[in-house]
């Protein structure tokens, strides 16, 4: 296989990862004002940091950001998601490749889900208001999503890579 070809398996993982984000944002229920923590977010981390293809953390952040705008329980939210989606995958990948890989999966958690709820808020604001004081909604919902996301990329992250490099070793065998 060439390099430059997209991997079926990855496209598939990532894709699965998504759905599963999808479904906790989905049942989720909106907290403060129609916001909730964005569990899709962990998902999108977890394809960005796993699958070493930037193009499949591209896209999987623009379709994240489309699945979240149907789901969305705040108030014309669509564009905020879909904004926030693609500047946090930005954020995220150029974190990966800066940070050491020691401390990345709760930098990413932390500095993934502030970046994101804070462009999402200031997208919102900017588009259609708010409905509490941004600082409210920043530690109301934000932080707390922050630090929960954390605590699950910190419980999930080792896990999914585990597999993923076990499905690697595999298929090398195989070839």
């Amino acid at each position: 296989m060439r390099r430059d070809e997209l991997r079926l398996r990855d496209l598939v993982l990532a894709a699965l990862l998504m759905g599963m984000g999808l479904v906790l944002h989905a049942v989720f229920p909106g907290v403060l004002g129609g916001m909730k923590p964005d569990f899709s977010l962990l998902m999108l981390f977890v394809v960005i940091m796993v699958i070493p293809d930037r193009r499949i953390a591209v896209v999987a952040g623009i379709v994240t950001g489309i699945l979240t705008a149907f789901t969305t329980t705040f108030p014309m939210g669509q564009i905020p998601n879909i904004v926030d989606k693609l500047v946090t995958t930005g954020v995220v990948i150029g974190l990966s490749t800066v940070v050491s890989k020691r401390i990345l999966v709760p930098v990413v958690g932390a500095v993934g889900t502030v970046v994101s709820g804070t462009v999402f808020l200031g997208t919102a604001a900017l588009l259609t208001g708010l409905p509490a004081p941004f600082g409210s909604l920043m530690v109301v919902v934000v932080l707390p999503a922050a630090a929960v996301n954390t605590i699950a990329l910190l419980l999930l992250y080792p896990i999914i890579a585990k597999l993923y490099l076990m499905q690697e070793q595999r298929m090398g065998n195989i070839a």
